[in-house]
């Protein structure tokens, strides 16, 4: 990845200041112009995958899924906090709060003696009575 970025630089004459994806101009992309890009490229990609249709996929939703597949991978959350430019880690910690799978291992590694590891299935007399609540 470090070699094609560098490669991209080198194409483009550019230097280490310069932005990744410039605009027309040679300047930063505003947040528009990246919202525009990610509903085109999501439109062209939905032909193949027409599930994306019925998806909210926004650089924000880019942007969560990639810190949630980088906490799912085991990176510190400190290193994912610099990732995404965050002043502090307590902004980072959302992302914490919503991994369900990290929830769920802890939970498992928690479990009782003598009990079943997994998710908790209520019988059907506990359905009910939670229906007439």
């Amino acid at each position: 990845m470090i070699a094609v970025l560098g490669e991209w630089l080198r194409e483009r004459n550019g230097q280490p200041d310069d932005p990744l994806f410039p605009s027309g101009r040679r300047t930063h992309l505003s947040r528009d112009s990246i919202a525009h890009l990610v509903t085109k490229h999501t439109a062209t990609a939905a032909a193949r995958h027409p599930s994306l249709t019925t998806k909210n996929v926004t650089p924000h939703t880019l942007r969560h899924t990639c810190a949630m597949a980088l906490l799912q991978a085991g990176v510190d959350i400190t290193v994912i906090a610099l990732w995404l430019g965050h002043e502090t880690i307590e902004t980072t910690q959302i992302y914490m709060h919503a991994d369900m799978g990290t929830k769920e291992t802890a939970l498992n590694r928690t479990t009782p003696p003598n009990t079943s590891p997994g998710r908790y299935q209520p019988d059907t007399g506990t359905l009910a009575f939670l229906k007439n609540l």
